[in-house]
């Protein structure tokens, strides 16, 4: 049985009861403690609340981050309104997506299951190579050169999306939806949080800077 936890920093409407079906199952935790981990099993998913009795959400993310057993982790800010600057401050300290409160169950499941279709649908055991580029898909992987680069969820996909497609220059709005993220609709400059963290992992493994902006049209991965 495929298993996902999921910690949960504040309340959920509709109970912690666990979900189960066909061969998945979603364990949900009441996570009122971030110092102190629960016993994780399975893929991991996080949904952090803006505001924490002892420290902000954010700090929470960067924590989530650093943690060698939580960075690969699937983190949602739980937003108190639906605000701008808000969603962008949760993108760029590393959440790789945003949910307005308060929190229910079948929002809740909705958002991990349509996420869990997506990266079980892709991974589907191949690989996917550009010049010293190859992308492990099953595996969850990609590597220059045969060296690591440390990508969170979204940039992973967006990278595999790229490289399938060198030379194609893809708007903002394209790659929401190569991504699956039109539904509920995602700011577009949200694409520009997940070019920039891209980037900067590529950069970190000496592979330079493939992805170049065109202006006012989108991005194009040059395989050059």
């Amino acid at each position: 049985m495929q298993r996902i936890d999921i910690l949960l920093t504040g309340d959920l409407v509709g109970g912690f009861a666990p979900f189960r079906h066909a061969d998945l199952e979603l364990v949900l935790h009441r996570w009122s403690n971030p110092a102190q981990l629960p016993l994780i099993e399975g893929s991991l998913w996080a949904f952090v609340d803006w505001v924490l009795p002892d420290m902000s959400g954010l700090e929470l993310c960067r924590r989530l981050r650093c943690d060698p057993v939580t960075t690969t982790a699937h983190i949602t800010v739980v937003l108190e309104e639906d605000d701008l600057d808000d969603r962008k401050r949760a993108l760029r300290t590393g959440a790789d997506d945003y949910i307005v409160g308060p929190l229910t169950r079948t929002a809740l499941l909705d958002r991990v299951l349509s996420g869990h279709v997506v990266e079980h649908g892709e991974a589907n055991g191949r690989k996917v190579s550009l010049g010293d580029l190859t992308i492990d898909i099953p595996a969850f992987q990609a590597r220059w050169q045969g060296k690591a680069i440390a990508l969170m969820p979204n940039e992973f996909r967006l990278l595999r999306y790229f490289v399938e497609h060198p030379g194609r220059v893809f708007t903002r709005v394209q790659l929401i939806s190569a991504l699956g993220k039109q539904e509920p609709a995602i700011d577009e400059r949200t694409v520009d949080v997940w070019i920039g963290r891209l980037r900067r992992a590529l950069k970190a493994v000496g592979a330079g800077n493939p992805l170049r902006t065109v202006r006012s049209l989108g991005y194009v991965f040059d395989d050059q």
